[in-house]
């Protein structure tokens, strides 16, 4: 088994859902500013040229981040990040969900439309006048979010799961990346301290 891994928030949140378990992988970096996703070597691997990807032992992949968060979830369920019960996967999910579909796929298109334009408009459909619109909807949900959040340390309570890993790696990427988010948003602030002091966020 082998971890096609390479710079991004996405393969963070595999590489931190790892560290979580306390799985180690062998693994190999590609190079995503050199273009190497999109290169025969890796498009053999996962036709859509996409990061990361996983190699199973049989010689097949996954990639899909979530795809293969799962699959690690199922074969060492502990300790559980998406959940032991019903409730609780169906209760991760639902806030995996709400955040991807409202935050972290806005910060992603945002970020190829604007700050990261040259890289991307060679490669996919680019909409920059999409940015300013993007970036306010993503200030919105953000502000939604904080008031969703109570007295809650995490996400889907006081259980730490891949929607918290996945929030987290998207706001650090978006700080980094020149999408600077609100602070006023105090619980979601705290929660963002809270996450990042977590020795696996190092992965």
């Amino acid at each position: 088994m082998k971890l096609y891994d390479s710079i991004g928030p996405n393969p963070r949140v595999v590489r931190i859902f790892l560290a979580e378990k306390g799985i180690t992988l062998p693994s190999q970096t590609v190079d995503l500013a050199a273009g190497e996703n999109r290169e025969a070597a890796h498009l053999a691997r996962n036709p859509h040229g996409q990061m990361p990807t996983l190699e199973l032992d049989d010689g097949s992949f996954l990639s899909e981040t979530v795809a293969i968060c799962e699959y690690f979830e199922e074969t060492q369920p502990q300790p559980a990040l998406i959940g032991a019960t019903p409730q609780e996967r169906a209760d991760a999910r639902m806030w995996r969900q709400r955040i991807d579909l409202n935050i972290c796929q806005h910060i992603a298109n945002a970020y190829r439309f604007a700050e990261g334009l040259k890289r991307f408009e060679t490669r996919i459909v680019c909409v920059p006048e999409a940015a300013p619109g993007l970036k306010k909807i993503v200030a919105d949900r953000l502000k939604w979010l904080d008031g969703q959040m109570g007295d809650r340390p995490f996400l889907a309570g006081t259980r730490f799961t891949i929607a918290d890993i996945v929030l987290y790696c998207w706001l650090d990427f978006a700080d980094k990346v020149g999408q600077p988010w609100d602070r006023g948003n105090q619980k979601i602030a705290a929660w963002f301290e809270r996450v990042g002091a977590r020795e696996s966020m190092k992965a």
